[in-house]
């Protein structure tokens, strides 16, 4: 009598961990066992006395609450829970010759993502702690509510890892979404100001983002030209077009083309009064609110729709497609100039959305963080606009430490990228793999 083996999609032996699971397994206990290294030092080198957190932002006059607790214990409870986690995941590879789900499930399910949150939460506790101990101001600078900022900061890389999903579930890759945003920014400021109306800014934010996206579509897919060459192409030009307008308006016609009002702030009733959450979240302005709104829409247009089944068959294996009747050049046109709707709107936020002014390089480089957010939301837009929380609350922090003076300000600059390429590189490895198709022109035979 024989007994089969049961294997997995790959046709490995369940009770066999993969060489490629194991270099996996072996980077995220490397990646841990670095973090729980400075969290160890941070600790150490952790002042005492007590750490205090303002739950309400400094915006704000009233309700405010502070939470304080004590730095080193603060410390050292953040430090245990790495400890744990990197004690799991260092035996995890041995769980599959006992029960073969369990480290699937930490691998890719619901459970190793609840463990990276929460890895990644006491790091930065443990880090803030560490980094506002031994203050010498009196009374010593409290942690501001980071929500509100974060917020605003991810607004614009979420609409723009919208734009980019859309166009790279179809196929074609969009290193564009900084010109984007650039021209989005001009032509929402210039428009807002001449009709005197923030709303309808966005109106010309949305029509400049469709516009370049048009460009990208044309050079893309109608001529077939790489993309990645016409992404950087269209970004150099909208800056330089972009810049000439601005140079164009003289001193005295400012106020009456570049000088738009800014979208006021929204307060939700009930909402806006809850603690923590309430103003910093419930009262922001339109296009964040909007920004909320288009993540869901964003899944749903992919996802459960026949439109984005077919924008994303195209992007996958265009030639199949095009064999059941799907015209792969016209869908990969709809989802590019879709994508500029959202790249638009992410551009009008650098005027409209917050300055109000446009000035030159508004975006200052945000739209390639965008399209690091997307690749690290592995193309979907939720994972997406996840990224984006994470680059808002990197560049909120930053902003915050500056005043304190305590860690360069270079090296603060250099931590949005240093995640990515850990979190890209180091926790996703080879699970973060584009569409088949991307970027690959289609050619009808």
């Amino acid at each position: 009598m024989t007994t089969a083996t049961v294997t997995d999609t790959a046709g490995i032996p369940l009770d066999v961990v993969s060489p490629a699971e194991r270099r996996r397994y072996a980077r995220i206990v490397s990646i841990l066992s670095v973090a729980g290294l400075l969290q160890l030092w941070m600790w150490l080198a952790t002042s005492p006395g007590d750490f205090t957190f303002l739950v309400q932002p400094q915006t704000v006059d009233h309700n405010k609450i502070d939470i304080s607790a004590d730095g080193p214990t603060l410390g050292l409870i953040c430090l245990l829970v790495t400890a744990i986690v990197l004690a799991l995941f260092a035996v995890a590879p041995t769980f599959r010759d006992r029960s073969p789900g369990v480290s699937r499930t930490l691998q890719y399910g619901p459970l190793f993502v609840a463990l990276m949150i929460f890895t990644g939460l006491a790091f930065i506790i443990g880090f803030c702690v560490w980094a506002y101990s031994g203050q010498t101001l009196d009374p010593p600078l409290p942690m501001t509510n980071p929500l509100e900022g974060t917020l605003k900061f991810a607004t614009p890389l979420t609409l723009g890892a919208l734009a980019g999903a859309m166009c790279e579930r179809a196929g074609v890759i969009n290193i564009a979404i900084e010109g984007q945003f650039l021209v989005g920014a001009f032509f929402a400021a210039v428009v807002a100001t001449m009709a005197g109306s923030a709303y309808v800014g966005l109106l010309g934010g949305i029509a400049a983002g469709v516009a370049l996206a048009a460009l990208l579509a044309m050079f893309a897919i109608r001529y077939l030209v790489n993309q990645i060459v016409v992404g950087v192409v269209l970004v150099v030009f909208a800056g330089g077009t972009t810049g000439f307008l601005l140079d164009q308006i003289p001193d005295d016609k400012i106020i009456d083309l570049n000088n738009p009002p800014i979208l006021e702030p929204i307060d939700i009733p009930g909402l806006s009064s809850l603690p923590i959450v309430g103003d910093s979240v419930f009262a922001q302005n339109f296009l964040v609110y909007l920004m909320f709104i288009s993540v869901p829409l964003a899944w749903f247009l992919l996802f459960r729709t026949r439109w984005g089944l077919r924008v994303r068959a195209v992007g996958e294996h265009p030639r199949a497609a095009d064999t059941v009747g799907i015209k792969v050049k016209g869908r990969r046109w709809q989802a590019v100039l879709v994508g500029g709707v959202f790249a638009g709107l992410g551009g009008a936020f650098y005027t409209v959305g917050s300055t109000g002014a446009f000035d030159k390089d508004a975006s200052a480089g945000t739209g390639f963080i965008a399209l690091a957010a997307l690749i690290m939301g592995r193309w979907h837009p939720v994972g997406a606009f996840f990224a984006a929380l994470f680059f808002g609350f990197v560049s909120q922090m930053q902003t915050q430490l500056q005043i304190l003076q305590k860690i360069p300000t270079e090296l603060l600059s250099m931590t949005p990228y240093l995640a990515t390429v850990i979190a890209v590189a180091g926790l996703l490895g080879g699970a973060a793999k584009p569409p088949a198709a991307d970027g690959e022109p289609y050619v009808k035979e």
